[in-house]
C-alpha cells in the first residue's frame, strides 16, 4: 500500500501583501509617530530609544582643544626625553641642571599620559572624555604648584617661568571648563 504524500506546503504571501504589512505593524505600534513626535522603524528601535539621545552633544571647540593638548603633551614630551638641558633652559633660565633622569623620567610620563589624550581624541563616550580632561587639569594644577614652589626656593624668575606659570592657569580654566560643558546635562529639545 502506497503511502499518501502530504499536501506541499503553501507559503503564506501576507508579508509581501502590502496591505496585510501596514495592519502587522499598526498592531506592533511601529511606523506611525510616537507621543514625542518620533517615528520608529522598528519595535527594537522603539522599546530601545532612539541612539541619538544618548550622544554626547559636544561643546563648540571641544575637539580642537583636545588635540592642541594631545600635541602640546606630545611636543615637550619629546623635547624633554630627546633634549632635556634645552627644556629646562627654556623654563628655568640659566640655572644649572645637576642630573638629565628627572627631565627624562619627566618626559616618559608625559608621553603616556599624551597617548591617553590622542585616544581620547577619537572616543564619543562622555566619561573617557572627562576623565581626560580632568586627568588634564589635574596635571596643569599641579605643574602650576610645583613651579611656583620651586620659584619660590631658588628665587630664579624668568620670561619663561611667568609664562609657563601663565599659561598653566589658562590650560586649566579651559579644561575645567569643558569638563563641566561635557558632563552637564542636555537641554530637553
Amino acid at each position: 500500500m502506497a503511502a499518501k504524500q502530504p499536501p506541499p506546503l503553501m507559503k503564506k504571501h501576507s508579508q509581501t501583501d502590502l496591505v496585510s504589512r501596514l495592519k502587522t505593524r499598526k498592531i506592533l505600534g511601529v511606523g506611525g509617530e510616537d507621543d514625542d513626535g518620533e517615528v520608529h522603524r522598528s519595535k527594537i528601535s522603539q522599546v530601545l530609544g532612539n541612539e541619538i539621545k544618548f550622544a554626547v552633544r559636544e561643546p563648540l571647540g571641544l575637539r580642537v582643544w583636545q588635540f592642541l593638548s594631545a600635541a602640546l603633551f606630545s611636543g615637550i614630551a619629546v623635547m624633554a626625553l630627546a633634549f632635556p638641558d634645552q627644556l629646562y633652559d627654556a623654563i628655568f633660565d640659566g640655572a644649572e641642571i645637576t642630573s638629565k633622569t628627572p627631565i627624562r623620567l619627566y618626559g616618559g610620563a608625559l608621553l603616556s599620559i599624551s597617548l591617553i589624550m590622542w585616544n581620547a581624541l577619537y572616543t564619543a563616550e562622555k566619561v573617557i572624555i572627562r576623565w581626560t580632561l580632568l586627568t588634564e587639569a589635574c596635571y596643569f594644577g599641579v605643574q602650576f604648584l610645583v613651579v611656583t614652589a620651586t620659584v619660590a626656593e631658588t628665587g630664579l624668575m624668568s620670561l619663561g617661568t611667568l609664562l609657563l606659570l601663565a599659561s598653566r592657569l589658562i590650560f586649566v580654566a579651559v579644561s575645567i571648563y569643558y569638563y563641566y560643558q561635557v558632563g552637564r546635562k542636555p537641554k530637553k529639545v
